[in-house]
């Protein structure tokens, strides 16, 4: 497959700005609930940006907000933000003329291929940022109600 990391962290920074949507967050602050390089959740966040996803404002008291509601942002709207191409790979060199299997094979995969992207794009747009917002804090609650 084709897909990175980069939705995964696209999603979680996302998620982290619609929990704290009530101030700006720092790119540190961000790559620290990843567990990663703030120059890594930069380029993340640049290219949310791009997309119109989430806005920053620079110096003193500067950060990441989002430039939507949660409500308004999908995990494809996050996905097609940081990735490239297709979700699943095609053959990198053609395959042989000489063989039925290699003759055909591209024709019938790219129609399973593309079906299956499609699925995955529209799952993806059902779901938005305050979806998963709610469910991570319904569990959050529940660990609380757990250890009391």
């Amino acid at each position: 497959m084709a897909v990175s990391s980069r939705s995964a962290v696209a999603i979680h920074a996302l998620t982290m700005l619609a929990r704290w949507n009530d101030r700006s967050l720092t790119s540190a602050e961000i790559a620290d609930s990843l567990a990663s390089n703030p120059v890594l959740v930069r380029r993340i966040l640049g290219s949310l940006r791009n997309a119109g996803l989430v806005w920053s404002t620079e110096g003193r008291g500067g950060g990441w907000s989002l430039a939507r509601t949660p409500r308004e942002i999908t995990l494809h709207d996050a996905y097609a933000a940081v990735e490239e191409g297709r979700i699943l790979s095609r053959h990198a060199h053609p395959p042989s003329d000489a063989c039925e299997v290699g003759r055909n094979i591209s024709a019938v995969l790219e129609v399973e291929f593309r079906d299956a992207e499609r699925a995955m794009e529209e799952r993806l747009g059902r779901t938005t940022i305050a979806d998963l917002l709610r469910r991570m804090l319904a569990i959050e609650h529940e660990l609380a109600s757990a250890n009391r």
